[in-house]
């Protein structure tokens, strides 16, 4: 028999399966209506995916917005703060920390006004906080010109007049309410993530109860027909082997009953099979849009907890992963193919306690972790001296032990392993560190991709999951810091992290 023979003679089989009524038509019914039910599923849930991390991103915009207002505010207190120390000193240290302030006060205000751009509130919210912004810095600007002038009395005149006070109050209000706003939007996207989290969970809980019955029902009809034939061997072992036309009826009969088992058996092994298989794949996913949806509540309940529901924590840590491994349990022992359910582990977030940090040391201590791994493909990773900051040990330790741990991960086995650590202070109290390699590189398109979620770019022949740098960037982000790539294909990569040299922290234990 011809290969090209083979799908004819499975689709005709097909069609006299559904032509003939009976158990295997029964059945072929029952696996296309599972099938069809997991197409279904399988879409909403892609869906429902993709609309909780549009509603993720929107919440990570927001609270990107409501620090950058409290940072610009900061730069308007600082400059202010200078101003007066000019005033009353004279000294010209005070004019250049003024001088300083004003310029990250700029910066910080056109990255606010970049961040809202298309935004019609935010944008008319901005615009107001410009002007208040402009006029501060006018009334400042005139009592530094009479100071500088020569005339003090006149420059403290405008200060007790009050009218300074007036202007950094109208800068306070218009940055609450810029806070008020994104605040407001945060508290409405969480709500909108928690209800699409809630619905995907009914979805896929609704189906996997379907299944289930469509499996009982199977089973009851396999049950039934193999008692049927049962009985017919039993009445055939009772009839009087002499009469032959009993025999070949009673024959006929069974030879029907075992082409009708062949083909259930062929619809099992290859249909079921199917759709089992891809319950488990989707229900995979769906984990890994309930550790998003989990991190993302978690953030909230350090940050806001009072904008969380307790239904929407209940539905994503308790009910989602019950119906999870209901579904995962009950597939298992329709098919023997899974051997445990996957358990995801929560990391919830904790308080950060700043500290004066000898980053030379720390790196050095990271580099001589692995230096036997580097070692061994005749390489060498070399630590500048580095400059201190005052920011959490433990998430320094993690950002900097990640991006050296995937450098050397990742060296090119070809040639020697080159990994440098190397740093420096910037202006306007911030430090730049930065990890470089001579490794495998990342291509230009996947620059960004490589901080995604589960993601992982060029061939993946080592171990990883897809989460470290995605786990970086979150605990740059969290200090307040930023975290850039530069990277060629086949030539190495370089990873420049810049932080405060300083960590504040607001009430809530976040970097400001």
């Amino acid at each position: 028999m011809s290969v090209s023979s083979k799908p004819k003679l499975s689709l005709a089989a097909a069609s006299q399966i559904l032509r003939t009524p009976g158990l295997a038509r029964s059945i072929t019914i029952l696996l296309s209506g599972a099938l069809l039910l997991l197409l279904v599923v399988n879409a909403s849930t892609f869906l429902m995916i993709q609309r909780t991390a549009t509603l993720n991103e929107q919440v990570d915009n927001s609270w990107v917005v409501r620090r950058a207002g409290r940072t610009l505010l900061i730069s308007i207190q600082q400059a202010e703060s200078a101003q007066r120390g000019f005033l009353l000193t004279g000294q010209a240290s005070f004019l250049n920390e003024y001088r300083s302030a004003e310029a990250t006060a700029s910066t910080r205000l056109a990255a606010l006004k970049e961040r809202l751009a298309g935004d019609v509130v935010g944008e008319a919210a901005v615009a107001g906080l410009e002007t208040g912004i402009r006029a501060k810095f006018i009334e400042m600007e005139a009592t530094l010109d009479a100071a500088r002038a020569g005339r003090i009395g006149q420059a403290m005149t405008m200060v007790r007049s009050g009218r300074g006070k007036a202007l950094m109050d109208d800068v306070r209000r218009e940055i609450d309410a810029v806070d008020d706003l994104q605040g407001q939007r945060v508290a409405d996207f969480t709500r909108a993530s928690a209800r699409s989290a809630s619905t995907t969970l009914a979805v896929n809980a609704i189906a996997g109860v379907l299944i289930l019955i469509l499996a009982g029902v199977v089973a009851m009809l396999v049950r039934r027909y193999f008692h049927d034939m049962t009985e017919a061997r039993a009445v055939i072992d009772r009839t009087n082997a002499g009469l032959e036309q009993t025999v070949r009826d009673r024959t006929a009969a069974l030879t029907r009953a075992n082409e009708e088992v062949q083909r259930f058996a062929y619809i099992v092994s290859h249909d079921l099979r199917s759709p089992l298989v891809n319950v488990m794949g989707f229900t995979s996913e769906l984990e890994a849009a309930g550790e998003v949806i989990d991190r993302q509540i978690s953030r909230l309940e350090t940050d806001a907890p009072d904008l969380i529901e307790t239904d929407a924590v209940t539905a994503v840590r308790e009910e989602l992963p019950e119906a999870i491994s209901f579904i995962r349990a009950s597939t298992a022992k329709m098919d023997g193919l899974i051997n445990a359910i996957l358990k995801l582990s929560r990391e919830g977030r904790r308080k950060f306690v700043p500290e004066t940090l000898d980053m030379t040391a720390l790196v050095q201590s990271i580099a001589d972790s692995v230096r036997h791994q580097v070692d061994a493909s005749d390489g060498q990773i070399l630590v500048e001296s580095l400059p201190e900051i005052e920011s959490d040990r433990l998430s320094i330790e993690q950002v900097l032990g990640n991006l050296i741990d995937n450098a050397v991960k990742y060296l090119e086995p070809s040639r020697p392993g080159l990994i440098v650590i190397s740093g420096e202070a910037l202006a306007g109290g911030w430090v730049r560190y930065s990890v470089a390699d001579n490794g495998r590189g990342i291509a230009t398109r996947d620059h960004e991709r490589v901080f995604e979620l589960f993601r992982r770019a060029g061939r993946q022949n080592t171990p990883g999951e897809g989460l470290g740098l995605a786990f970086v960037r979150n605990s740059v982000r969290r200090l307040g810091g930023s975290i850039e790539i530069e990277s060629e294909l086949g030539k190495g990569s370089t990873f420049h992290l810049k932080f405060p040299t300083r960590l504040i922290l607001d009430e809530s234990g976040d970097a400001l």
